[in-house]
């Protein structure tokens, strides 16, 4: 997952959401969504596509558990801003203003979201050293 993404998306947050601010935002939203998907399923075939460690290595391993945790946890903190961006998008489309208010918000939680991928960067790294097993 890119952290330049999400943080781009929380200066864009803090930003003015005029209209080339909410482009902005949306842009760095599609950005984050699109470098989520490509790393899960990178992920996944690290996990079960019998290369590298194999399934064994990564599932007994707790520090695997905890980069689990962490992606869960970006998952959920990330359940209100999507649902709120699809809306804008929505509202857009049909020349509908947005409901700004909780900007502020979504960028503090696009920042934890950011460091927690550090994070997972840092388990991902203790794997691959054998850190863990």
């Amino acid at each position: 997952m890119s952290v330049a993404s999400v943080m781009a998306r929380a200066r864009g947050f803090r930003g003015t959401l005029d209209a080339a601010g909410l482009r902005r935002v949306l842009s760095a939203d599609n950005v984050w969504g699109l470098s989520f998907v490509v790393s899960v399923t990178t992920g996944l075939w690290r996990l079960l596509g019998g290369i590298e460690k194999g399934t064994d290595y990564y599932l007994g391993n707790p520090v695997f558990h905890a980069k689990l945790g962490l992606l869960g946890l970006i998952l959920a903190l990330e359940i209100w801003p999507m649902v709120t961006l699809i809306r804008w998008r929505i509202a857009l489309g049909r020349g509908q203003p947005v409901n700004t208010t909780n900007a502020r918000a979504f960028a503090r939680i696009s920042t934890l979201q950011a460091v927690l991928v550090v994070l997972m960067v840092f388990a991902g790294t203790a794997m691959a050293r054998g850190i863990g097993f």
